[in-house]
């Protein structure tokens, strides 16, 4: 038996489309590489979202992060500025081929501090058969949407996280874009009126959504003939594939909101390398060979990933493989927004997100949750300077 020269660890999310193109791309880069051998851990969506990354760095030499991340780790150099050890040209590529701002995502200080993977946003997304059988249309426009909601047959998250991505989501829909200024993040009066359109939807779905995110969301319509519409959740084309779930999924842009198609927020993930690693180099190679135009347009896509290279969601042969998933969320994702991601604005997220997830759930007033909401945007960039 060979004894591998080269032992990594990679970290991820607990997810199919988390690990298993992780672990698809880990054994076909040790069959071209026999010296190296790649190990794949995951740990829960929770976690992937909140738990620090200096928990990890000692123990991984790759982690899939999330891009919020990236000025906390341009400030602590806890990871590896993959610039240094990656090609211009290839980098060039990875940049002209971003799906929206998934490249953008995870630069910070003109550093490079991961590549985009994985590209993602709140989409919408539809049982065809159930929205025939009730007689009714996908909506095409906000109006629409509420009428559907009136019939019972929608559904989507309302955990904290996703309640906060939703709140953004209407701010720019009403032409102020969250974090304009250092002030607050929104002004009371978009606030006020973004924080109304959002409980138009919520009050009238299952209580029960307040506890689900996207995976639970997309298990119930695949799983149960409950719901036949999700106006907004971050996408995952397994749903959209042949025989992954009872009942395939399709998926849409989402609707419009006057007279533009409502911009909601990037999510998606990198690939990462510690700077603790004992293998930097060989752990970069690795992270060029998976953000590859052609691996993910090939290997990772066909092994249940959601790629984040411009020429796999464009591509048909991808495509094929998800009723066009890629090529009919593609614009949602063009558009999307870009989170703030200074060092401490991940403190923000984790606090702002259950109290407004309380507000709705529980009540409140407007002005108020808004009052708060700002102050902890204005103690996040005041913690910086500290």
């Amino acid at each position: 038996m060979t004894i591998k020269e080269i032992q990594l660890k990679g970290i991820t999310w607990n997810h199919s489309r988390g690990l298993i193109p992780m672990v698809a791309t880990a054994q076909r880069y040790s069959e071209l590489h026999p010296q190296i051998d790649i190990e794949w851990r995951v740990r829960s969506l929770q976690e992937f979202a909140d738990k620090p990354l200096d928990d990890l760095i000692g123990e991984y030499d790759l982690l899939v992060i999330d891009h919020p991340w990236v000025g906390y780790v341009a400030e602590t150099g806890i990871l590896v500025p993959l610039d240094e050890y990656l090609s211009t040209s290839f980098l060039e590529d990875q940049a002209s081929n971003s799906v929206g701002k998934s490249y953008e995502s995870y630069s910070w200080d003109s550093r490079q501090w991961a590549l985009p993977i994985d590209a993602a946003a709140p989409v919408a997304s539809s049982r065809p058969d159930l929205l025939r059988q009730a007689e009714v249309e996908r909506p095409e426009t906000f109006e629409d949407l509420l009428n559907l909601v009136d019939l019972g047959l929608v559904a989507f998250p309302a955990i904290p996280i996703d309640t906060l991505m939703n709140f953004y989501m209407f701010c720019s829909a009403l032409g102020e874009p969250p974090f304009s200024g250092r002030e607050q993040v929104v002004s009371q009066a978009v606030g006020a009126r973004a924080l109304q359109l959002l409980k138009q939807l919520i009050g009238k779905i299952d209580p029960a959504c307040f506890e689900r995110n996207p995976i639970k969301i997309y298990e119930i319509m695949t799983q149960s003939d409950e719901v036949g519409y999700c106006p907004f959740a971050y996408g995952y084309i397994n749903y959209a594939r042949k025989n992954y779930a009872r009942k395939a999924l399709e998926f849409h842009d989402v609707v419009k909101f006057k007279d533009n198609r409502l911009v909601t927020t990037l999510g998606g993930t990198g690939l990462a390398v510690s700077a603790r690693s004992n293998h930097v180099e060989a752990a970069c190679d690795y992270t060029e060979y998976v953000a590859s135009a052609s691996i993910q347009a090939s290997i990772y896509t066909e092994s249940g990933g959601q790629p984040a290279h411009r020429k796999a969601w464009e591509g048909q042969d991808a495509n094929n493989l998800c009723g066009d998933f890629l090529k009919n969320t593609l614009p949602t994702l063009e558009r999307a927004f870009l989170r703030p991601r200074y060092s401490r604005y991940i403190s923000f997220q984790d606090q702002a997100g259950p109290i407004m997830w309380d507000y709705f759930k529980n009540g409140g007033e407007a002005e108020a949750l808004l009052n708060k909401v700002n102050q902890l945007y204005k103690d996040s960039l005041n913690a910086i300077a500290e």
